[in-house]
């Protein structure tokens, strides 16, 4: 977005940032289902990089950072789809699984900040 009128440019790199407070007892499962998840992610188009971070968040939890950045935003839509087509094609639900294991999600999109 430029932050003068709001509108996207299309050509910016795009980043999603996600964070998500998982209990100790999840983290294993949870780690393995972003991972796969990361691997259908990198193959594609407009994939450009991605990252996982975590740090303890007090006793018995861990903040885990997933951070993907795209070419621009338009190649998203395509990334969602083939997600869906894993989860679907695993009967996977994700909601469930946050719901279940217990685990704080934030969902962000974020674009670079303008020169201006």
């Amino acid at each position: 977005m430029t932050e003068s009128t709001g509108t996207t440019t299309s050509q910016q790199p795009f980043y999603r940032i996600d964070r998500f407070v998982v209990p100790d007892a999840a983290r294993a499962e949870f780690i393995g289902r972003v991972r796969m998840t990361h691997e259908v992610l990198r193959k594609q188009p407009g994939f450009v990089q991605d990252m996982l971070v975590e740090q303890p968040a007090g006793p018995g939890a861990f903040d885990v950072i997933t951070i993907v950045e795209w070419s621009d935003a338009s190649v998203t839509e395509g990334a969602r789809a083939a997600v869906a087509a894993m989860h679907a094609r695993d009967n996977f639900d994700a909601q469930e699984l946050i719901r279940r294991l217990g685990i704080k999600a934030d969902f962000g999109s974020y674009q670079p900040l303008s020169e201006t």
